[in-house]
């Protein structure tokens, strides 16, 4: 049984907000709106007009894939695990943003008995998420229109240097619940930011993110993840072209990348952050 039919009862129809029940190759809700799975195995719950969010491209998802896949980030996904160590009633973990599913594969594979729904807006995500992880879900959706969830039936939702909706997300979130979210420092990349231009991390993006969470949760934790990464020029191509340098124009063939040397030692500097809805 696939992991959408697993999850199609927490999901809620984007046109008039009633369960949805697999029907073949599709998710149908009892007022006879239907959504195709697929043939990469998603499901598009993304309607109405064109929307403004366009996610990351197939070539930036590539990388990301492949600087992940060297294990370099493997202390942060280890720490966002451990933050959903809290048992609740429900057992679905949400991920926004999820663009490869890496992270939320981690969730999955340290909680055996729960289920991950993987939510994009770009197709190219939402294709490579369906095949992170036997228990992930991929879902098409934009999460500023309303996540298309049922009240209450979430044991977390994880946004990874992603846009949050912290209305949604408190509303999705079941009793005990947790909302955790991943926020790069200053530091963050540190040692590439000048010598390639890279977009520079806000030094206040701590602050306005409590602000912006503060009517809605109150944060339980606060860790920071810090460590050293020994890159080599292609692992450094791969993460300016996975972040939102790559809409600048860097080139995968950037002479100060081949100016580099062999191995350079890089920073890797986030705070993961655990919230609780005020209720």
């Amino acid at each position: 049984m696939s992991a959408l039919t697993e999850v199609a009862a927490l999901l809620a129809c984007p046109e008039c907000g009633d369960e949805l029940h697999p029907h073949d190759r599709a998710l149908r809700c009892g007022t006879g709106h239907s959504f195709d799975i697929a043939r990469q195995g998603y499901v598009g719950l993304l309607t109405g007009a064109s929307t403004k969010m366009t996610g990351d491209t197939a070539d930036m998802l590539d990388a990301r894939a492949a600087f992940q896949g060297a294990g370099h980030f493997a202390p942060i996904a280890a720490a966002i695990a451990h933050a959903f160590d809290a048992p609740t009633d429900a057992d679905a973990v949400l991920e926004i943003g999820a663009g490869t599913g890496y992270y939320l594969a981690d969730v999955l594979d340290a909680y055996p008995s729960r289920f991950g729904i993987a939510l994009d807006v770009a197709k190219p995500a939402a294709r490579r998420a369906a095949r992170a992880h036997p228990r992930a879900a991929s879902v098409l959706a934009d999460a500023w229109r309303g996540l298309p969830l049922r009240d209450g039936t979430l044991t977390g939702v994880l946004s990874v240097f992603a846009p949050r909706n912290p209305a949604e997300v408190a509303r999705v979130l079941a009793p005990g619940g947790r909302f955790v979210v991943v926020t790069p420092t200053a530091r963050h990349l540190g040692e590439l930011i000048g010598p390639l231009g890279m977009v520079r991390v806000d030094p206040d993006k701590d602050r306005r993110l409590a602000d912006a969470l503060a009517d809605t949760f109150t944060r339980t934790t606060h860790t920071p993840v810090e460590f050293p990464m020994k890159l080599s020029r292609t692992d450094i191509t791969n993460v300016v072209a996975m972040g939102p340098s790559a809409f600048h124009g860097t080139p995968a063939d950037d002479p100060r990348i081949a100016a580099l040397p062999d191995i350079t030692e890089v920073t890797a500097s986030v705070t993961v952050s655990t919230y609780s809805p005020n209720r």
